[in-house]
């Protein structure tokens, strides 16, 4: 049950705090006027996508141990230090934090092409009618990805008991196991290393089905509130 609820929390956490910030950040990106510095930004943003796992959790550690540079900024007001790495409160805001902001620039790329295609028209009627920055962004860039908004919050809901086990099994140490042992990690001990197949198969067919018993129901819900409109 602590596997379930860990998974659980992990993703569900996960897709509500990381779903907006993408889009946030495609609007922001389509008011900028300078093409030039918005590649520029683009192209830093867009880049933690490419790091590994294993840099990304060896950057975690790096900066929040100990001796990290965020521990000595902490300890430097407060006196003392805080061990992120070892609590398990800690776990799973450095594992959803972290995957925020590697991925937050990749996952603004449809947003960005769709906001790009908006008719300059639209653009063009609003500044006449007198709508500032806000009332353009609710009546001409919101409606223009909300489809895209509905596929990918469709696409996440269903895929929120797959969250992957490279990340939160390097994560791992043996003091924030209360909150870091979700399904995709006991699956692999169970499987890979303790050699029992067959249990590891039907927990990972467990899995599975709530899946798709998730994305049924959230397209379900999605068209009910969309007049028709999902996957």
């Amino acid at each position: 049950m602590i596997l379930l609820v860990n998974t659980l929390k992990l993703s569900v956490y996960g897709l509500l705090l990381g779903f907006f910030p993408p889009i946030i950040l495609a609007i922001s990106f389509n008011l900028l006027a300078s093409d030039k510095l918005k590649k520029r930004l683009q192209l830093i943003l867009y880049a933690p996508n490419f790091i590994s796992v294993v840099i990304i959790v060896g950057m975690i550690f790096l900066f929040f141990s100990n001796k990290g540079p965020v521990n000595h900024i902490y300890e430097f007001f407060t006196g003392k230090t805080v061990p992120f790495l070892t609590e398990p409160d800690f776990f799973r805001p450095l594992y959803i934090f972290s995957g925020i902001w590697q991925g937050i620039g990749w996952s603004s790329i449809l947003y960005t092409a769709t906001l790009s295609n908006v008719s300059p028209e639209l653009i063009d009627a609003a500044k006449i009618d007198g709508a500032n920055i806000l009332q353009r962004i609710w009546h001409v860039d919101i409606p223009a990805i909300k489809p895209v908004m509905v596929i990918s919050f469709i696409l996440a809901a269903g895929g929120i008991m797959s969250v992957g086990y490279e990340k939160a099994y390097l994560m791992q140490t043996t003091m924030n196991l209360p909150s870091s042992e979700i399904i995709a990690t006991y699956v692999y001990k169970v499987g890979l290393q303790s050699g029992d197949y067959s249990y590891s198969t039907a927990v990972g067919l467990f899995n599975s089905l709530i899946n798709l018993i998730l994305i049924i129901a959230v397209n379900q819900t999605v068209k009910k509130l969309n007049d028709g409109e999902g996957l």
